[in-house]
């Protein structure tokens, strides 16, 4: 905005004298609140689409092997409550977890769409899928429909081989995540860091450090996060905090 002000300020300045930067800088000043206003509105429509795409596909999801469960169903609820989702975005969150539950329900368009708003945002691509993880999980068993659906979904936004592998150790440790020994809580905060158990002291704390920096809640809302999934943020760099703590307990630091 400011920017705007001093061009158009000089430009009027080197037209028509101190009037004309007075003038100049006042229609600099009205076009950038034009313009601030049209970028706020395009962002709140993307931010919009981008949840209803979360609660459609988990929907979707949930109702891979048949039938939707209590604890899947508790899952969205309690993602709601979460985001502090009332009234009428509420309703629409509902509407678009049933809409993703239909049989003539368009995965393709809607993770299409999702590929579309996160392609240069690899991090938003990966909170996606952990919300879908998430619900999948919550009834404790990984059935095989579901999994083939995740993987369906991780390549359908745009995923890479390598990233599709780590979502699908992910998946093996949120199906053993209810027997939770510690040595598979142990391999699951290696794989949360996205490192081997081999890697050197350095490797882990720099890792750690990365997927910190890359998941700040602030720095995900400059990326397009919406405001309402800031705890969905915050429970996310709490999980990496606890697999480098598990980390460094196992390793005697």
């Amino acid at each position: 905005m400011l920017f705007l002000i001093i061009v158009f300020g000089l430009i009027g300045l080197a037209v028509g004298g101190p009037i004309g930067l007075l003038i100049g800088g006042g229609l600099g000043w009205w076009l950038a609140r034009r313009i601030s206003r049209r970028l706020n509105a395009a962002r709140l429509q993307i931010q919009e689409g981008f949840l209803e795409s979360i609660f459609s596909v988990m929907g979707c999801l949930c109702q891979a092997d048949g039938k939707v469960t209590d604890g899947e169903l508790g899952v969205a609820e309690k993602l709601f409550d979460q985001m502090h989702l009332q009234g009428e975005q509420r309703a629409r969150a509902r509407a678009a977890f049933e809409r993703g539950r239909a049989d003539d329900f368009n995965l393709e368009a809607e993770l299409a769409s999702v590929n579309r708003l996160t392609q240069r945002q690899p991090i938003l691509r990966q909170v996606f899928l952990q919300v879908q993880l998430t619900a999948i999980a919550a009834d404790g068993v990984l059935h095989p429909a579901e999994h083939e659906m995740i993987l369906r979904v991780a390549r359908g936004v745009g995923c890479s081989d390598a990233e599709v592998q780590q979502i699908e150790a992910m998946l093996h440790g949120a199906a053993a995540n209810s027997q939770g020994s510690s040595e598979e809580a142990l391999k699951d905060a290696y794989r949360v860091l996205g490192v081997n158990e081999d890697a050197s002291d350095a490797e882990i704390k720099k890792a750690y450090r990365r997927l910190m920096s890359q998941n700040h809640p602030d720095k995900l809302a400059g990326k397009g996060l919406p405001e309402s999934m800031r705890e969905v943020a915050q429970a996310r760099t709490s999980e990496i905090g606890n697999a480098y703590e598990r980390i460094r307990s196992a390793r005697g630091q």
